[in-house]
């Protein structure tokens, strides 16, 4: 049995994931605002500091794994919260948790992305980049002139960085060569709390309704977790720098051609580069 750390562990997708890893028999160290194991806000660096440390003392420093499931939805007006816990919250805390991660030899990691990152039009590159470069701030300066389009550019700004983040770090000497497995689960439209209250209000019913899931419905919490736990398994052991779409099909209805694609001859020359950087590791 193994020690787990999961953020966002009081609702939705983190609650169910915790449980389900509980009544494996696993030791869940749940962080979140309250009713966690470990309480703390992941908006403010102080929050992630101490959540971070305070995992790490419980788990005594090893940790098989880890589900990054804390985030905020796209909700105007909190555009600097959304920046601060969906990407920072994530991010700095699985740089916190390296070293405990590789103890365990071949833990992996789960982060939750979302399929806002290939249906959300015209998210600006700025603002991902500002995020990459861990300044939330200017991510949010960034959308100031776009209104209430800002929060979700945000969020689905967020999201993309996060997912860019995992991938390009999944596959470095500290992560993939220390036996860590990091991945990205990007779910659709599921039945959180967040989904509820959108759905409880007028305007922002109208625009989850209407958009397009091929299979009809929404997801539930549990059928996430389920692939949450399944990529936390030794049968995700080559399972490295995966983004894994569950979104009932949102994502091939709108971008159906657009991935996989061949490395255009423009690239050429970089791909060449890693393949002989990598050979010289």
């Amino acid at each position: 049995m193994g020690t787990y750390a999961v953020t966002g562990s009081a609702s939705g997708m983190g609650r169910e994931a915790a449980e389900k890893l509980r009544a494996a028999g696993h030791t869940v160290l749940g962080v979140d605002l309250a009713d966690a194991e470990v309480t703390a806000d992941l908006s403010t660096p102080e929050g992630r500091r101490a959540a971070a440390g305070e995992v790490l003392h419980a788990a005594g420093g090893r940790l098989d794994g880890a589900v990054l499931a804390a985030g905020l939805g796209p909700v105007p007006g909190r555009e600097s919260t959304i920046a601060q816990v969906n990407y920072l919250g994530a991010v700095e805390l699985l740089r916190a948790w390296r070293a405990a991660l590789a103890a365990a030899g071949e833990a992996k990691v789960v982060v939750l992305s979302s399929n806002s990152t290939t249906t959300t039009p015209a998210v600006p590159r700025r603002t991902v980049r500002a995020l990459l470069a861990d300044d939330p701030d200017r991510a949010v300066r960034s959308v100031r002139l776009l209104g209430r389009a800002a929060a979700p550019m945000v969020y689905a700004g967020s999201k993309i960085a996060l997912s860019h983040w995992v991938r390009r770090t999944a596959v470095l000497p500290d992560w993939a060569g220390s036996g860590i497995r990091l991945n990205a689960l990007a779910p659709g439209a599921i039945r959180t709390p967040l989904l509820e209250r959108q759905l409880a209000d007028a305007s922002a019913a109208k625009a989850v309704r209407s958009f397009p899931v091929p299979v009809g419905g929404y997801g539930e919490p549990a059928q996430l977790a389920d692939w949450v736990v399944f990529m936390l398994s030794d049968s995700a052991n080559f399972l490295v720098g995966s983004v894994v779409f569950v979104d009932g099909g949102s994502d091939a209805y709108f971008r159906a051609d657009a991935w996989p694609r061949p490395v255009p001859f423009r690239g050429l020359v970089r791909y060449l580069w890693r393949m002989r950087s990598f050979g010289a590791r």
